[in-house]
């Protein structure tokens, strides 16, 4: 699909803006009825509903906020305040060595059913991500030795190395009831439609293809949280007509990118139209399979990198949102890690045709006569890109990119698939090219390790959480080993630079731009979300599991 050349796709933009604009004529902002404290949330965009509830698959198979909403952590990480907040557990301490973490459960904590939170429910459900694999997302079973309950509210993590950086993944596990998920056959088939669980919003009140509500939970654990009574999901197809919803005021809180927001959205109405994007919300990658060739070959990957206009890319397909990455492909969220020598010495990160050829060539991809590439075999050199649709700025970004490839006389074309598809694909390696998103998890270990550390490496075919790139590096796992037994943020900061020099070095990931946190807000309704002014959370719904931060704060306006 998509061969556009550039001037249709300004075409494209046009159009694109030409429905909002229409928009901002017709029916006013915000005259939706009063939704009687149901907040209405975009986050996801599908054409319809799965109804799917398991906190313990990957986000995208699942419906939001299953993960952090519905069922709860023990702790979160505060990306805007850097901190951990105490969530289920109300406190941690290291061991003296660091190999053991004692976690305190708070009190008074039942699940929706009327049942205590205990730790026995903490142990269980770190035994069934034991016993299965595909749903061990973080890969904990690789540092935990056990998990035992030591009271019915002490839970005791024993390591089988000092693993600092674990605390994250230990702490961001949602946890299920011990007493209902134990008669549960096959936990990683398992849609529990029904959920029992401790978040501000248990119970299912409507769900149906095209919309699902959650109703709050009555023994929500938080005294006189949530203030909202339900939240209530509509599927749009993409971000055009999620967009539209939110102009009309249809839309209380919105994940998506909103094209021109000031011109769209906000001049619609300023006094409740509002928006706050910060630059962490991860990092867009454009991942290259390393597992098949040429892509294993990091010339071609520098080659296809510099063949990118990110300056174009962000202007055209971002609206000048966000900014062209660097060679550490850190965003903002890790800002005070990212060393200026690093981001220097990756000059693969230039736009440069020119160099971009020559590295082709030498990696055996020659123009042939027809100024087309291929191998000394004969095969045309034909890379894909893969992205999802509806998305409307990853669309132009894939497009702009399949364009910068035809240039350099590689045969390519954006290719879009619904967003389950396109997970699958990636979950599975099964693309040359695909775009993106990066973890954003408290330092730049987490970071590297899902870009290039081996302990996350999958074989093609089997899903794997993270590294869909399918690559490791010995080097990189040497300096991964050493961060997690660092003594002091120095430390982690020399370990940091390192990484970094390596990841300029070998470019096991295109990064394209640090991703803007989406958060649009309509205020008439209701009131408290997070902004440049009160950055509390990070304000995307997306940005599990901080939103729940967003959740227990926000108030119908004037309750």
């Amino acid at each position: 699909m998509t061969r556009l050349r550039w001037p249709r796709r300004r075409f494209l933009a046009a159009t694109l803006l030409a429905p909002l604009a229409s928009a901002c004529s017709g029916r006013r902002g915000g005259a939706r009825r009063d939704p009687g404290g149901v907040l209405t949330v975009s986050t996801e965009q599908q054409a319809s509903w799965v109804r799917n509830f398991n906190p313990l698959l990957a986000p995208g198979n699942i419906r939001w906020p299953t993960r952090a909403g519905i069922y709860e952590p023990l702790f979160i990480y505060d990306t805007m305040g850097g901190k951990v907040v105490p969530w289920l557990s109300s406190g941690f301490t290291w061991g003296p060595d660091k190999r053991t973490l004692h976690c305190t459960l708070r009190p008074g904590v039942t699940w929706s059913d009327g049942q205590p939170f205990t730790a026995d429910d903490v142990v269980f459900t770190f035994e069934i991500l034991q016993r299965h694999k595909a749903l061990d997302l973080f890969g904990v079973w690789s540092f935990l030795d056990d998990v035992r309950a030591t009271g019915p509210d002490i839970v005791v993590f024993s390591l089988n190395k000092q693993y600092v950086p674990g605390l994250v993944y230990l702490g961001h596990q949602p946890i299920v009831p011990r007493h209902v998920w134990r008669d549960v056959p096959d936990p990683v088939t398992f849609t529990n439609e029904r959920p029992v669980a401790t978040g501000p919003f248990t119970e299912i009140t409507v769900f149906q293809n095209q919309v699902y509500e959650l109703g709050r939970n009555p023994r929500y654990w938080q005294p006189g949280k949530p203030a909202l009574r339900g939240l209530r999901f509509p599927a749009y197809p993409g971000n055009d007509q999620a967009t539209l919803a939110l102009l009309h005021g249809e839309v209380d809180w919105a994940g998506n990118f909103v094209p021109d927001v000031e011109r769209i959205f906000v001049a619609r109405d300023p006094a409740h139209h509002h928006y706050w994007f910060p630059l962490v919300g991860g990092t867009v990658m454009l991942y290259p399979n390393a597992a098949r060739a040429p892509l294993s070959d990091e010339r071609v990957r520098k080659a296809i990198s510099m063949s990118i206009d990110r300056a174009l890319l962000v202007k055209v397909a971002m609206y000048g949102y966000t900014r062209a990455a660097d060679a550490t492909g850190l965003h903002d969220g890790y800002a005070r890690f990212r060393s200026p020598e690093a981001a220097a010495a990756g000059d693969w990160i230039t736009h440069d045709m020119d160099r971009a050829g020559k590295l082709l060539d030498e990696a055996g991809y020659p123009r042939r006569a027809d100024g087309l590439r291929a191998s000394a075999e004969g095969t045309p050199l034909t890379l894909d890109v893969h992205v999802v649709t509806g998305w409307s700025d990853w669309i132009r970004a894939a497009q702009i990119i399949a364009q910068g490839l035809r240039t350099l006389g590689v045969t390519s074309a954006a290719r879009a698939y619904d967003f389950s598809a396109f997970f699958e694909k990636l979950q599975k390696g099964a693309f040359d090219l695909s775009l993106g998103w990066s973890s954003d998890e408290p330092t730049p270990y987490h970071f590297y390790r899902d870009l290039m550390g081996t302990a996350t490496l999958r074989p093609l075919g089997e899903p794997a959480a993270r590294n869909w790139h399918r690559f490791g590096s010995e080097e990189a796992d040497v300096l991964l080993a050493a961060f997690e037994g660092a003594a002091d943020e120095r430390e982690e900061m020399r370990l940091s630079h390192a990484l970094e020099r390596l990841f300029a070095t070998r470019a096991p990931v295109i990064p394209l731009f640090p991703n803007p946190s989406w958060a649009a807000f309509n205020t008439r309704h209701f009131e408290g979300f997070p902004s440049a002014q009160d950055p509390y959370a990070k304000p995307s719904p997306y940005s599990a599991p901080e939103c729940l931060l967003v959740l227990t704060r926000l108030t119908p306006r004037g309750a």
